[in-house]
This record gives C-alpha cells, structure tokens and sequence, in this order.
C-alpha cells in the first residue's frame, strides 16, 4: 500500500471524527484524531477479526477504554463494514442513535463493552483475558487451539490515574495474562491542561514493577513502529503488554493540537476548516470518504470471514473427536442451562439452624459440576463468604482451568472484571465480599446493570447482626443503595431453604446482575412442611404464614423473617391475627401481575409493618400510610450482633408492641 493512502485513510477517520463532533456540537475530537494511527494498525494488521459476524467466539477484542473517544471506533466499525452506516456517524450523539455519546454494549455491533468512566474498560479487558485463558485450559486439544485470542485496549492518561485500573494492572501482572495487549495515548493532555498538573510518574517503570512487559512508541504516526510493538507483545506470552504511544491531541488541526480546549469541545467551523485545508480535503465538504478509503478498509475487514470460515472447519473436527466437550461449549454459550443441576439443590429441615452464607456455600458446590463456566471467588474473603467450591482448583498463571478466584482485596476491579468475563459467551461469574464493601465496586455494578449483564454479587455479614467490627463494617444505607439501581436484582433470603433458592433464581434469571445478600450469624431454618415453599421466592414475596381474618401483615426480609414468625406467634397468644409475608426481592415481586400483588397484600389490609435491619427507604410503598416500619436510620454500634440487634428493636417485644399501636 501506498504511503500516500495509508496517509488519506488514517486522515479520513481524523475528519470523520471531527466532524461529527461538530455536528452534534458535543464531543471528543482530540483524541480520534491523535489516535486514529493507532486504529489503524489495529483494524487493517494487528486484530483478528471478521466484520460480517461480530459474535465470532475466536475474534480478537478491542476495547476503547478512553470511551470519550468514541468516534474512532464508530468510524473504524463503519469503514471496515460493520453494520454501522455514514449516516449513523452524522447522527453521533443524537437521540436514539446508534453513535452514542460513549460506546454502548448492544446498540452497536463490533462494540465489545460499554465505556466511558475511565478505568473501567482497562479493567474489563482483564476479565476478558481471564475468560479466553479459562476457555482455551477447558476447551483448547493438541491440534485444536480453538481459543487464542488476544484483548487490545486503547487508554488514556485518565485511565491510569483512576485506582481501578492500578487494582487489574496489578491483578493481571500476577497472573501472567499475556493475551493482553494495551496503547497507551500518551498525550499528555487532560480538561484541566497538561497532566504534568497531577500526574508525572513513570508509567513504564510503574507497569513493569506490576510485572507488565513496557514498550514506547515515540511518535504515534508512526505506524511502522506501532506495528512492530504489537508484534513484540504478542510474542510476550507470560506478561501483559503496555505500549507507550506519544500522541498529539487534536492532530492535524493547526491552533488546536496540543490544548486542553480540543479535548471535550468541537474545533469549532474556522478551526475544523483549517484543519481540513491542512490535511489536504476541501474545506467546503465534511463526511468525505473517498473510494478507494473505503476499499481499502472492507477489504481489510473481510480478510477475517476466510479465518472464522478455517475456524468453524476446526470447530467441526473438533466435534467429532471431542464430542462432549464442544456440546458442553454449544450448550453455555448459546445461553442455555443444563439438566438436572435444578435436582440438586440442597433441601435443609428444621434442625439445620445456620447462617446464610454457609447455605450458600453448601449451595455453589452442590451444583457446581454442573456449570463449567461459573467461575468466581471473592476479595480475599472465600472463607468468611463461603465461596470456594471444594473439589475446584485456582485460577492461577500455570492453571488456567481452576475455577476458583481470587481476586485479593480489590473490590473495584472485582466488579469490573466480573463484566469482562460476563460479556464472554457461557460464562457465569460470581464475585464476593461483605455488604459494606459493595460500595468500592459501584461503578462495575451500575454498568453492568446498564448493559444488563449477569454477574451474581455474594454479599455476606449483610446488617448490624455482624456485630463486633462495629459502625464501620455494619451495613445501614447499601440495600437501599442497590435497590435503587435499575435492572438491578436484589435477594435476601430468609433461610437456608430461601438462599438455596436464591442461587436458582439468580442462574435463571436474565436481564442484569443479581446481588444474594447472606447473614453472618445463623439463622433457623424454616420448616417446609410447616410453612410456604421457599420456591415461592421467585415471586419476589410471598405469604409464608397465613392467618384466618388477619388484622395485620407483619413484611420481612432476611435475617427478620424467623424474627417475623417469632413475632405473629406472639400476637397470636394475644389474640391478634397477623400474617406473615417473607419478601426477599422487590424487584421480582415488582414483576408479578395485578392479581398475585393483591393476593400478598390487599388493598382491604392496610396495617402493615416492615421488618428489615437496613435503611427504612422506600419501604412505605408497602406498608402504606396506615402501617409502620422498623428499619434503622442511623448507624450501628461495636457489640455482640444479638445484643446491637436488640438495641436496635428488632425483637419480639418491640413487633409486638409496634402491631397493637397500629391496631389502636
């Protein structure tokens, strides 16, 4: 290929990018611009990849971890033939446009995983390195390496600064993730003006101390050298790479290159025209991709169709020698689920008092064989949450097939990474840490809500009955927190039997992440012979003991359901009739018709009362006007977990007697 077209293709994207932010007059055009060498390299000689079929299992992935710049993906998607159009490119950040303001999982094809809150992407990418390493130890035969892809990043300053990426930098370094592959953008420009502001560390020697192989590219037009970089890291195969790239922001654009302005605002019409003048395109045009630009890029992004089509040839052969193991592959990752693990669930009796946590973890290893591709662990805390699957080895550098995680204490890239490897088809991953701790990992949940991933969070020590490690540990406000989230699934069982089901219905369900929200202390277990089926969970609340002409509902969840039947056994001798509804989900009652609500709570029984050891936010919705809510609205104290529990009024006497005040 010429140097003259190589020139006008990688000066194409620039303009491509600049434009759209001028049209939509919001935007990014600096670093497109200074990055589209980059793009370059990677769309027409580095990744392996096949336009026509974005979901092709082998392809390599690219992550735009510097989600602001979003229209260099767009424009590389469009120009090698994704199905994404000229027209979407003039329709960026446009109401209901597939261009969006950050790339968007699901609204685009090619695009891998949403972006945009810095650091993440970076983090992601390690999950789904961690995935390809599983898939190729599970699956990969001599002869048949069906799974070698590579995870590519482009980052920015920004992205490094943010803690999550130095929790997966270090994390990947350990496990010798060598199938990822990052450019670093160094441009050394951020909103506020040259990083030099907040941010002047070494960052190749910082990667390397986290056992990362470093390169630098000292002029990020230079596609020859950003090409060998990549070659050389794709032969590290025992670290992960990092090349560093010095970019110029806004590139090609006389005034603008270099400024803190061109990051976040449009060139603006002298300076886009300038820019255009400089580059060699008519000043008067915009959107202009010439021919032979676009033959070059299809051809360049069909070349993938004869690998995927080697590939799915491989696929076959590999089906007949290894029969089992590629329908067990067919099975995971066409989304469905397999026979029998719903037989195994553990049933517990009346004798089998105990915590949460310890039900859930009987749960994950009776059905773990099961699920091949669930994998998981917790923040350094497997033996607190019950997490380990027993007859399961660790994911570790030289054990990549171990289904056991551990993810250290680095909640933040706990969550992130969770997403990497819930966008790889079949997997099921599970992370765990305390409650409280839910809230260094905020940011992977909402996004993974957003792109309604499935991720199941094993929050343990769930409400001041945790006791003695006091305010700082015992959670108040994080149910309520994560309540509020959309697409966001929150279940906290009563019992045994209800955690039991818990694990069913998260595995089932679709549409987002699933947090299971587990005592510490132990708990009875309800008898099923006596009471409603825990199966009735699904339903989000159910009755679990009816009364005859009840007076009253007494609503708990948790820890404060077996407080619950304590209580209307109480009222009971008294002569008060209450009924008692254990209500582990709202957001699976929410999803029940008209009909089943009323049947759990009728519109004719108003006196209510709420039963949760958590914020009393968003509890009135149920329990109307006319009822009342124990809850706690402050925070805890260091003590015995049933003493701070008493303190706090969640005690027989206190139901009781809050039942016969709303009664008067």
């Amino acid at each position: 290929m010429n140097a003259d077209l190589t020139k006008l293709s990688i000066d194409t994207v620039r303009l491509l990018a600049a434009d759209a932010v001028q049209k939509a007059n919001s935007g990014h055009p600096g670093t497109p611009m200074a990055t589209a060498p980059m793009g370059y390299v990677l769309w027409t000689k580095a990744m392996n990849y096949n336009a026509k079929n974005p979901e092709w299992a082998n392809r390599d992935r690219f992550i735009l971890s510097a989600g602001h710049a979003c229209m260099l993906q767009y424009a590389y998607l469009y120009l090698t033939g994704y199905d994404v159009t000229l027209d979407d490119l003039k329709n960026f950040r446009q109401l209901h446009s597939k261009t969006a303001g950050h790339p968007e999982y699901g609204l685009l094809p090619g695009i891998e995983i949403t972006t945009g809150p810095l650091g993440q992407g970076f983090a992601n990418g390690v999950g789904m390195a961690i995935a390809q390493k599983y898939l190729a130890a599970r699956y990969n035969k001599e002869g048949f390496d069906l799974f070698d892809y590579n995870i590519y990043a482009i980052c920015s300053d920004g992205d490094l600064m943010e803690g999550v990426s130095a929790e997966a930098a270090s994390i990947a370094g350990h496990l010798k993730l060598g199938n990822i592959i990052y450019l670093y953008d160094n441009n050394h420009i951020s909103i506020e003006g040259d990083t030099s502001l907040a941010f002047d560390e070494d960052v190749a020697k910082r990667f390397e101390a986290y056992g990362w192989h470093t390169q630098s590219v000292a002029d990020g037009n230079d596609i020859n050298g950003i090409a060998a970089a990549i070659e050389s890291a794709k032969k590290v195969t025992d670290k992960p790479s990092l090349i560093l790239v010095r970019t110029h922001i806004a590139y090609g654009a006389p005034n603008a290159v270099d400024t803190a302005e061109s990051h976040g605002a449009p060139l603006g019409k002298e300076e886009l025209a300038l820019t255009k003048k400089n580059l060699g395109f008519d000043p008067g045009q915009s959107f202009v991709v010439a021919d032979e630009v676009l033959e070059f890029y299809r051809k360049a992004g069909s070349k993938g169709a004869e690998t995927e089509k080697k590939w799915n040839e491989l696929f076959v052969a590999y089906k007949t020698k290894y029969p089992e193991l590629a329908a067990e592959y067919e099975l995971f990752s066409s989304g469905k689920l397999p026979e029998g693990w719903k037989e195994k669930l553990p049933v517990f009796g009346p004798d089998d008092a105990m915590a949460t946590r310890q039900a859930s973890g009987k749960t994950i290893n009776a059905i773990a064989d099961f699920f091949p591709l669930m994998i998981g662990g917790a923040a350094d805390l497997a033996p607190s949450t019950n997490t380990l699957i027993k007859n399961a080895s660790s994911f570790e550098a030289g054990n990549y097939g171990g289904k056991n995680f551990h993810f250290g204490i680095r909640e933040h890239a706990m969550g992130a990474i969770l997403n990497g490897i819930a966008v790889t088809k079949g997997f099921t991953p599970y992370g765990a840490t305390f409650l409280i701790f839910s809230e260094y990992m905020r940011p992977p949940i909402r996004l993974a809500a957003i792109m309604q991933l499935k991720p199941i969070y094993v929050y343990t020590h769930d409400s001041i009955g945790l006791g003695e490690d006091g305010t700082t540990h015992q959670p108040v406000e994080q149910l309520a927190s994560l309540r509020s989230i959309p697409n966001v699934t929150v279940i906290r069982p009563g019992d045994a039997n209800e955690t039991a089901q818990a694990w069913r219905v998260a595995l089932e369900h679709t549409g987002g992440p699933v947090a299971i929200v587990l005592s510490r202390q132990k708990l009875p277990s309800l008898d099923q012979s006596k009471y409603s089926k825990a199966s009735n969970l699904e339903r989000g609340a159910y009755i679990l003991s009816d009364a005859e002409n009840a007076q009253l509902i007494l609503i708990a969840t948790g820890s404060e359901v077996s407080l619950a039947v304590k209580a209307q056994a109480a009222l009971k001798e008294e002569g008060i009739a209450a009924k008692v509804v254990s209500m582990p989900s709202w957001e699976l009652f929410e999803k029940q018709d008209a009909a089943y609500k009323e049947s759990v709570f009728p519109k004719t029984l108003r006196k209510r009362i709420s039963i949760e050891a958590g914020s009393p936010m968003g509890w009135h919705k149920y329990t109307t006007d006319e009822g009342d809510v124990i809850g706690i609205s402050k925070f805890g104290e260091s003590a015995p977990g049933d003493v701070v529990m008493k303190e706090y009024g969640f005690t027989v006497e206190n139901v009781v007697n809050k039942a016969k005040g709303l009664l008067k």
